[in-house]
């Protein structure tokens, strides 16, 4: 049953919501086939969904995840990021999210540098009544700390309800690391990372203490074991 049925039937808001480190859309090691990422987002079903590495890393930066096929083969549309990493990227810093066109309608956009050795930031969207962020942290505890730090703080001040974050933590430990966090709930689904014989959690959803979970998981089925390096994570919450 699809959320906008729930919704109709029992009256409460519900979103489902997923995060997936594409890799560039070349699997484990190649080739590039952004087709297998969309049929693993088509299968999801998300409302929303934070993407990593949406585009190549090197020269102008194009996008590997081909924006014009993203709402033909899932129904879902992108981010209009202002300042997008390169001229022809899809994302900022990698990043972007991919909603309803219903919810797009209403999205404010707005991007959170991030501090750290390396090159990050984070994609945040206004929704009515809900705040969401999209992020994919540094290699370095410290530049994580640091990152969360920043984006708590900044969340803080930009959102009006409640808050959902989710992305790539680069974070394996539940008990170092996520110390910004200790407001929020944090969901861990269980092991993303590889994907062929997934061992490590680093993807995680964290979210406002009165947003209700309703179910999350790890999407690992064959397909999704060979699009990327990491398997998507997803979460229905309901909305008070």
């Amino acid at each position: 049953m699809q959320p906008q049925l729930r919704n109709r039937m029992t009256g409460t808001q519900v979103l489902r919501l997923a995060s997936y480190n594409l890799h560039k859309c070349r699997g484990m090691t190649g080739p590039h086939a952004p087709e297998r990422n969309l049929a693993v987002i088509r299968d999801l079903g998300p409302d929303i969904i934070a993407l990593q590495e949406v585009d190549f890393r090197f020269g102008a930066r194009p996008e590997a995840l081909p924006r014009s096929l993203i709402k033909r083969e899932t129904g879902l549309v992108p981010l209009e990021i202002s300042g997008r990493t390169g001229t022809q990227s899809l994302g900022w810093h990698g990043q972007t999210l991919l909603l309803r066109p219903d919810l797009a309608q209403d999205a404010v956009v707005r991007r959170l540098p991030l501090p750290g050795l390396e090159p990050r930031g984070a994609v945040a969207i206004r929704l009515p009544g809900l705040t969401v962020i999209g992020m994919h942290l540094g290699l370095a505890r410290s530049s994580r700390r640091a990152q969360l730090a920043r984006i708590a703080a900044q969340a803080a001040r930009i959102s009006e309800d409640h808050i959902v974050m989710m992305g790539d933590f680069n974070e394996w430990r539940d008990d170092r690391g996520l110390e910004s966090l200790s407001q929020y709930r944090i969901i861990t689904p269980g092991p993303s990372y590889p994907a062929p014989m997934p061992q490590l959690a680093l993807d995680r959803i964290v979210m406002s203490r009165d947003l209700t979970l309703l179910r999350s998981g790890v999407y690992g089925e064959d397909l999704a074991r060979r699009a990327s390096d990491h398997l998507p994570i997803w979460a229905e919450i309901s909305l008070p």
